[in-house]
């Protein structure tokens, strides 16, 4: 039963369609759920490799994910981010993956706090100095 990704340039959202067959997919016309638009482009899909939670806490736990990491480098700490929410291979909210594309670019922490401020629970929630 394969699903299908797509991107609609009307609603600029991504989709994914479920079809019975694979027949069934090559005969369809996609029509984005959203919109109704029918002009969507079809993308290359993620591949789900099903693991046990227990392999993924293993590779979690695996010291190589810090090889390189530089506790003074944003850029350094945003690619081991990245690595720790691919291995646990679940969607992040956009504003987690906002923090990392910040970080992945340079910008140190305490001003994506400043930027963000919402991130550490608003007024009075905290900040990334709690965690020294």
């Amino acid at each position: 039963m394969p699903i299908y990704d797509y991107h609609c340039p009307d609603c600029r959202r991504r989709v994914s369609l479920f079809y019975r067959t694979l027949s069934a997919a090559a005969e369809a016309t996609p029509v984005c759920p959203h919109c109704q638009g029918q002009r969507l482009r079809r993308l290359v899909s993620k591949v789900a490799v099903v693991r046990s939670e227990d392999a993924r806490l293993d590779a979690l736990s695996d010291s190589s994910m810090f090889d390189g990491m530089d506790e003074e480098d944003p850029r350094s700490l945003g690619r081991m981010m990245r690595r720790m929410s691919d291995e646990m291979g679940e969607e992040m909210d956009p504003e987690f993956n906002e923090v990392i594309d910040r970080l992945e670019s340079g910008q140190p922490p305490e001003e994506i706090e400043k930027a963000m401020p919402d991130l550490a629970g608003g007024e009075g929630g905290g900040s990334y100095d709690d965690f020294d």
